[in-house]
């Protein structure tokens, strides 16, 4: 087999072109690919000389050792991409965790051992790393990086806090930094150089919701130690394919995948071609009560003719705390519902997102799991049910789903330091979201985070669909190719729920009708 000489010209003429010559290992490479199917040859050794070009060598030519590396990392390449058309990552704690390098401009896995118990420096790092995600960002938007060629376009100075502070006076100050509200009632602007108090009387507001801890941008002028605020924003956002290019093809997502499955073309055509794939969202799912279970039965038997690729059940689970002993009952028929509806339970996965209410109760972020006792009964009749954390992200072929059960909405609100005089609340919401990155854009003391596990909140590149469970009213909203949507709540909406389409990205409303002989 090492002798085919076909093999052998394509292997040497592919690797050429890529810029690599080859020492030894052909035979190897011309006995695997005999193996395998002609037509897959030329995809393959395209996809090694990528590998080949991450392993960073010191001289382009390739031995051996070089080339089995790049056989294996290919096809287990090839693997991941074939077996996750859709998965859930259901454990927050285990999504990557990434660092911005100022040397090398690009991010990097933190590499960091993470605790449920940080030491003290753990929440300081955690706000350094927010910080630096939004300083890279907002450097490279148009209004901050002017080119040296054109002096004359008009733009902006971003400067860091200490080097206000070494003046007496400045004139059009612009600081990115976290706005915070101290003991005596007045409000600075911190960064990991200093701190500047901040006079609000003649500020404008943009839009957005500008709680404590936020991040924000400040234009104003400096003289004694106060910077008089003209102007307060949100750093500016980036739409997603911008952002992934400081990544490269890290999977930054999370899953099994080695690379982010969002450049996979495969998974691209199949999300093209399936036109039926649909993902079903409930939130307020009390099974305690007999109109949301009978409601659920109803849903349930309605998909049961067209099943859809999963069904998202956010929590509560009980309108009243029970026992767990009790709860599990409830779970237990609700698989018995389930279990009915026999391709459901064959094509579907059901996803169980716990609000803060569930066991194990926690206001901390991420939440953990409903615990496996609670499940137990449902899970031998539903193989494909899903405990996750909250909150926890889908990977449906290319595109990337985050979920989160909080009533975010109202406590967007509630802290918000003026509420907005125009706009649509739920445009205010979602700029807030897009704009901060992240899923907890106010202060530790209001939004408590385990901050060794920030990055479950990130929202850093952009996700394709971000979904909340928030008790208000339901919306859906689209920024910067991000769309936001709130399912609201099931039963306080006379049994509302929302459909996503990945198929063309769209959101559907949908009701369980009054009279049970409808179908949803």
């Amino acid at each position: 087999m090492s002798e085919n000489p076909e093999i052998r010209r394509l292997i040497i003429s592919t690797f050429k072109l890529c810029g690599y010559t080859i020492r030894s290992g052909c035979p190897f490479l011309v006995e695997e690919l005999a193996k395998i199917p002609q037509e897959d040859h030329r995809k393959l050794l395209e996809d090694m000389c990528d590998h080949v070009q991450r392993q960073n060598l010191s001289a382009p030519v390739l031995e051996q050792q070089h080339l089995e590396l790049a056989f294996k990392e290919s096809q287990n390449y090839g693997l991941n991409e074939s077996e996750t058309v859709f998965s859930v990552i259901p454990d927050a704690f285990a999504i990557p965790s990434f660092v911005y390098d100022s040397e090398r401009k690009k991010f990097l896995p933190s590499g960091q051992v993470r605790s449920l118990l940080g030491d003290s420096g753990a929440k300081g790092e955690c706000l350094r790393n927010r910080y630096y995600m939004l300083w890279q960002r907002t450097a490279r938007h148009e209004m901050f990086s002017k080119s040296v060629l054109d002096r004359n376009a008009a733009g902006f100075v971003l400067r860091r806090v200490e080097n206000v502070l070494c003046t007496s006076k400045m004139r059009d100050v612009v600081i990115m930094g976290m706005f915070t509200k101290f003991s005596d009632g007045k409000f600075h602007v911190e960064d990991p150089t200093g701190t500047i108090a901040l006079d609000m009387t003649e500020a404008k507001m943009h839009s957005g919701l500008f709680c404590d801890g936020c991040f924000v941008l400040v234009q104003g002028k400096y003289q004694e130690g106060m910077l008089k605020v003209s102007s307060l924003g949100f750093p500016p956002p980036e739409a997603a394919s911008s952002s992934r290019a400081y990544f490269g093809t890290a999977n930054t997502w999370g899953g099994p995948s080695k690379t982010l499955l969002k450049y996979s073309q495969r998974l691209k055509t199949v999300e093209l071609t399936d036109t039926e794939a649909t993902i079903i969202f409930l939130s307020d799912c009390w099974l305690d009560d007999e109109r949301v279970m009978e409601k659920l039965r109803v849903l349930f038997e309605g998909y049961d003719d067209s099943p859809p690729v999963a069904i998202v059940l956010m929590g509560p689970f009980t309108r009243i705390p029970e026992h767990y002993r009790v709860l599990k009952e409830r779970f237990t028929k609700l698989g018995n519902i389930v279990a009915q509806c026999p391709s459901i339970l064959a094509k579907t996965d059901i996803v169980f997102v716990p609000a803060a209410d569930d066991p194990p109760s926690s206001n901390i972020l991420p939440r953990s799991a409903l615990p496996d006792f609670l499940l137990s009964d449902l899970r031998r009749k539903v193989p494909r049910a899903v405990a996750a954390t909250n909150p926890c992200r889908l990977q449906y072929c290319t595109q990337q789903i985050t979920i989160f059960r909080m009533d975010l909405v109202t406590k967007l609100c509630r802290n918000a330091i003026k509420f907005p005089e125009t706009g649509l609340i739920e445009e205010h919401v979602a700029r807030t979201l897009v704009c901060q990155g992240t899923l907890a854009p106010m202060h530790m003391n209001v939004m408590p985070i385990l901050w060794q596990f920030d990055a479950s909140l990130s929202l850093y590149p952009l996700p394709d669909l971000v979904v909340l469970g928030d008790s208000t009213k339901s919306f859906t909203t689209d920024l910067q190719g991000c769309t936001i949507l709130n399912v609201g709540s099931f039963p306080k909406s006379n049994f509302s729920f929302k459909v996503y389409v990945p198929h063309n990205r769209t959101v559907e409303d949908s009701m369980i009708p009054s009279d049970d002989s409808d179908q949803p």
